[in-house]
């Protein structure tokens, strides 16, 4: 099990997530002023930071090939 949590991101691939995690994040904000709808952004903006932080990617560990 420790495998699957092993770091598994180069640069590259940190800064991609963390952008688009931080684009989901704002979009997410600015939608959930006018609906609850606004958490399905929100949520995977989250996540998408986590990645980025922990350099830890769900789909690479899952043994999918990604291009970063």
């Amino acid at each position: 099990m420790t495998r699957f949590f092993h770091p598994n991101l180069n640069h590259h691939g940190r800064m991609a997530r963390g952008v688009i995690g931080a684009l989901c994040l704002i979009a997410g904000i600015i939608v959930c002023d006018y609906s609850l709808w606004g958490l399905v952004l929100v949520v995977p903006g989250l996540f998408a930071i986590f990645e980025a932080v922990t350099r830890w990617c769900v789909v690479r560990a899952c043994g999918i090939k990604t291009k970063f």
